[in-house]
């Protein structure tokens, strides 16, 4: 699966935005995909991740309450909903799709796409 991520941008604190990953190739439906974002100078971080239906999905406790991950199938396409964003979110965010061990781990993942920078100022 091959993806791109975008709707990045520059916001105020407090607002909210969503991202979108759009995915090629026809297992895109039945795979877990996930998000991570990588803040200048620091590791790429989870951000949560979705399974292929949509019923799990997990964020991280940096993120939890805020953030909501869903998926569309039909487009393709698995989305991140970011409420209140604070300017540690500042980062760039990236998706990929799962493969194997820790779902919070990047290197449990392959097929990362571009990222879309998101940056909150206060």
């Amino acid at each position: 699966v091959q993806l791109q991520a975008s709707g990045g941008g520059l916001v105020q604190a407090g607002d909210s935005l969503t991202l979108s990953c759009v995915g090629s190739g026809r297992t895109f439906s039945t795979a877990v995909m996930g998000w991570f974002r990588q803040a200048p100078g620091k590791e790429r971080e989870f951000v949560g991740y979705i399974n292929w239906s949509g019923r799990i999905r997990t964020v991280a406790d940096s993120v939890k309450e805020r953030f909501v991950i869903s998926r569309d199938n039909a487009k393709n396409t698995m989305y991140l909903q970011m409420n209140s964003l604070k300017p540690d979110d500042t980062a760039v965010y990236f998706c990929a799709t799962y493969s194997s061990g820790s779902y919070s781990t990047p290197g449990a993942y392959v097929g990362w796409g571009q990222g879309t920078l998101v940056t909150v100022s206060s």
